[in-house]
């Protein structure tokens, strides 16, 4: 599973970026996908999360500024960003865990994943 992360960029405090995340491969299930971040001398940090069911959890430094969907019919996610301010400057990563399905033989298997994707920068600045 391939996990494809796009939408970064420079931005002024105040404005807005959307990142989005396609996963790709031979997905039989998704189950979680969620956003995370890590500032240069900084631990990552979970961002939001969304489950196949539609439910969200957020971190509280960015609730009610960022939302986080998912189109399950593409396999993506997205994070919209508002009023971004100058903290919320890092790299940021989409991760996403289910199974993959695939033959051996005329036997359908299923194994579970849990795969990144490849970090976007987001720098807020004047």
């Amino acid at each position: 599973v391939q996990l494809q992360a796009s939408g970064g960029g420079l931005v002024q405090p105040g404005g807005s970026l959307r990142l989005s995340c396609a996963a790709s491969g031979s997905i039989a299930r998704m189950n979680a996908m969620g956003w995370y971040r890590q500032a240069p001398g900084k631990q990552r940090e979970l961002v939001a999360s969304i489950t196949s069911g539609g439910t969200t959890n957020y971190a509280d430094s960015v609730k009610d500024r960022f939302t986080i969907s998912r189109d399950n019919t593409k396999n993506t996610v997205y994070l919209q960003m508002n009023s971004l301010k100058p903290e919320d400057t890092a790299t940021y990563s989409c991760n996403a865990d289910g199974q993959i399905g695939y033959y051996r033989g005329s036997v359908y298997h299923r194994q579970t994943f849990n795969a990144w994707g490849q970090g976007t920068l987001v720098t807020v600045s004047s």
